[in-house]
């Protein structure tokens, strides 16, 4: 095994820590909310307050690799997120834990993005799908263990040793990242774009937290709705900032790449509908069908079968299909899945269900290696830096407007005919917003990112 190869398994591994830590925090809440004596909606704060801080320090990331150099910043954040899940597990008060849940959030979003650019800022197009393949792996497993493990530790032992077991992880790759990277050589002091990262900062505590808010019990849809449009109208003015700013935070002129642009906008719908179907799904077998939670879950489960049991395929398909051909099957098999959702009822036989959820896995997995590994295939070593944190901001906010978007959906047309068809329709618009990534890569030659398959 070569060098690149163990420091990208490294990253994968931060990687893991950090979704792992971000997902199974949710299977804790009701036991810290008796812990501290915390309603429902205040324990969910732990999970709102991390996924803001995330995405308002996300844009800092690359700023910072340029500065201080990318291996102090990833080990720095490394630390910082061991350091504060363990203050997060010995946390005497709900006030403590959740100003160690916004540390854990920095330390997410300087890691994340760092740890990728560490991969991928050097790796020549040939080699970019083989590394981007280590990379998914997390963002594939992470999600699937997490109920199981989590439901494990809170039954058998207690809440707190959801943070502990990020003590050992932490401190091996540590060690193990301080011994294998190299010191960055050349590093620089551009001034800081304060303008830049304030209007970020704000576009996205806007959306995300009028997003959060219409999901809540009795939500202002009036307030929530404003908020979200006042943030999306935010980012306009960011993308101009940053397009017209002498030193910005970060560069978007990758945009004007065919490839990297694509990834963004039919990239985001992609993480649209697939972060939302796995609640949807959830919601509606327990909320319609009557199912019990752990019943439900399990059907739900399929979803991450299908991510993982393709995933060792994905690569050849790709390779076999080239990128316009694996991401338009890809595309089919979410769009295919979830309108067919629309269609299950009670008597509708097990074996079908499980297996369109496991369609819908399928899908995304196949998606999401096929866009991550044409993603900086045009796009030159030394503009990778921008590109990557614009990628991250824009991955982030998407999946943070999933639950959010579909909640609201659902209750809007709720509000016109009964629930359960307003789930069904639910379904059927996660499967249909397949529909623009569709038409947006239909038109690209079938060459697009050829160089990133010669030597995978």
């Amino acid at each position: 095994m070569s060098k690149t190869i163990k420091i990208a398994l490294l990253m994968a591994a931060s990687l893991f820590m950090e979704i792992l830590d971000g997902t199974i925090v949710t299977t804790a809440l009701p036991k810290i909310g008796v812990t501290f004596n915390r309603s429902a909606a205040t324990t969910a704060l732990l999970v709102s307050v991390y996924l803001i801080t995330v995405a308002v320090f996300i844009p800092l990331s690359g700023w910072l690799a340029h500065r201080f150099g990318k291996k102090i910043i990833w080990l720095s954040a490394v630390a910082l997120f061991t350091a504060s899940s363990l203050g997060s597990a010995l946390a005497p008060t709900f006030t403590i834990l959740l100003a160690m849940r916004l540390l854990q959030g920095v330390a997410g979003s300087l890691m994340t993005p760092t740890a990728r650019l560490i991969v991928l800022e050097k790796t020549e197009p040939s080699q970019l799908l083989r590394m981007v393949s280590y990379l998914v792996w997390p963002a594939l497993i992470a999600p699937a263990i997490a109920p199981v493990l989590g439901g494990f530790i809170i039954t058998y032992w207690s809440w707190h040793w959801i943070f502990f077991i990020n003590l050992p992880i932490g401190i091996v790759i540590l060690a193990i990242g301080t011994w294998w990277l190299a010191p960055d050589q050349h590093n620089t002091a551009q001034p800081f774009d304060w303008m830049g990262f304030l209007e970020i900062a704000a576009s996205s505590i806007l959306i995300l937290v009028g997003a959060e808010a219409a999901t809540r019990t009795n939500a202002n849809w009036r307030l929530s709705s404003a908020l979200v449009i006042i943030g999306l109208l935010g980012i306009g003015l960011v993308g101009y900032h940053l397009s017209h700013a002498a030193q910005p935070l970060f560069a978007v002129t990758a945009l004007k790449t065919a490839s990297f642009r694509i990834c963004q906008t039919g990239g985001s719908l992609l993480w649209l509908s697939v972060g939302a179907l796995p609640y949807l799904l959830t919601v509606y077998l327990q909320t319609i069908f009557g199912w019990a939670a752990v019943k439900a879950g399990g059907f739900v489960l399929f979803i991450f079968v299908g991510n993982i049991g393709i995933k060792p395929f994905t690569t050849i398909i790709i390779q076999k299909l080239s990128y316009r051909g694996a991401l338009l099957a890809a595309f089919l098999m979410v769009l295919v899945s979830g309108v067919a959702l629309a269609f299950i009822r009670e008597n509708t036989a097990a074996p079908i269900i499980a297996l369109l959820a496991m369609v819908a896995g399928m899908g995304r997995s196949l998606a999401l290696t096929a866009y991550n590994g044409l993603s900086f295939a045009e796009i030159a070593p030394q503009d990778r830096n921008s590109a990557n944190t614009l990628s991250a901001v824009v991955q982030t906010m998407a999946q943070g407007l999933g639950v959010s978007l579909i909640t609201v959906v659902v209750h809007v047309i709720s509000m016109y005919t009964a629930l359960a068809t307003a789930y069904e329709y639910g379904f059927a618009i996660l499967g249909l917003l397949m529909l623009f990534p569709i038409l947006e890569v239909w038109g690209l030659p079938k060459t697009l990112g050829n160089a990133t398959l010669s030597a995978s």
